[in-house]
């Protein structure tokens, strides 16, 4: 084996567009992808458990824990707060383990700066508007105004399409899946990854 520092591959996209679906299939195909549990002040939903599905925290103790410089990166969203822990993500690039991380821009930006050499950023698009809206809709959970609010929130989620690496529209699920395995692939064949290629050149000319 070759020895490689892991990735963060960042999936964003205004709610509704498909990213959640995405991040499950790819968590089920890749067998060295895993996913960033992030922490956050919004209640369990139901099936949700602690420490799973996310680090369920009260305002008062998120905010400790982002005085403290204990997240990669934190933001609001909603009126909630979400932070992703930061010993576990660079334990895991330093062990040569990709990780996913289900976030917004905010998120996005601030790992950027953060870990500027690991992120690989994929946002994901609604094939149109009306499309996002049915899918919504489509959920049967939402209130009217919760709807209307998570409208607003993706178009502004939208303009920052151009922050990212990398663009995909989501008119396909399977296609779409397809897109995103086939850029955390190029990404883990990046020179810059595999810090290991060079002994295993120089042990290839030598023999």
């Amino acid at each position: 084996m070759i020895a490689r520092r892991g990735l963060c591959l960042v999936l964003a996209a205004a709610p509704g567009a498909g990213k959640t679906s995405v991040s499950r299939a790819l968590l089920e195909s890749e067998a060295d992808l895993s996913l960033s549990v992030s922490a956050t002040t919004r209640p369990p939903r139901p099936g949700e458990h602690e420490g799973v599905h996310y680090f369920f925290k009260s305002p008062e103790a998120f905010d400790a824990m982002a005085e403290a410089g204990e997240f990669l990166e934190h933001a609001r969203f909603l009126g909630r707060a979400y932070g992703t822990p930061r010993a576990a993500v660079e334990a895991a690039l330093t062990a040569g383990r990709d990780v996913l991380f289900d976030i917004e821009w905010q998120g996005h930006r601030q790992m950027q700066a953060t870990l500027p050499q690991d992120v690989v950023g994929v946002f994901l698009l609604p094939p149109s508007l009306p499309d996002l809206e049915a899918r919504l809709r489509g959920r049967g959970q939402d209130s009217e105004v919760e709807i209307a609010r998570r409208m607003a929130a993706a178009r502004e989620e939208i303009t920052h399409w151009n922050e990212f690496d990398h663009i995909v529209v989501n008119r396909d699920f399977a296609a779409t899946v397809a897109q995103v395995r086939a850029i955390l692939h190029a990404a883990r064949s990046e020179r810059r990854r595999q810090p290991g290629m060079a002994g295993f050149i120089a042990g290839l000319l030598a023999g």
